[in-house]
């Protein structure tokens, strides 16, 4: 039952920054595992980052180095960093929360990345 808005994207040159935001409601957030997946067209959703409510956040090797996943819980906001983008990361992002049986999705945020 919890919903997910996510925001930040946008167009940007190769090189350039952006930082996504994702809001939970409806359900206590610090319990949650949190994590960011985007889909290019014709391509399957791929996981990008992940934070869990206790341990290491993971990230894809494609984005390793160059993107943080962290969270705000007393904002109910988990974020995504991205610095020095790149044009295969051209993507709807999307935001995802998981604990137990619940399993929560955002309506995504396109980012692209194009000179």
């Amino acid at each position: 039952q919890v919903q997910l808005v996510e925001s930040g994207g946008g167009l940007v040159q190769p090189g350039g920054s952006l930082r996504l935001s994702c809001v939970a409601s409806g359900a206590i957030f610090s319990m949650y595992a949190m994590g960011w997946y985007r889909q290019a067209p014709g391509s399957q959703r791929e996981l990008v980052a992940r934070i869990p409510s206790i341990g290491r956040s993971n990230y894809a090797d494609s984005v390793k180095g160059r993107f943080t996943i962290s969270r705000d819980n007393a904002k109910n906001t988990v974020y995504l960093q991205m610095n020095n983008l790149k044009s295969e990361d051209t993507a709807v992002y999307y935001c995802n929360a998981l604990y137990g049986r619940s399993d929560a999705w955002g309506q995504g945020t396109q980012v692209t990345v194009s000179s």
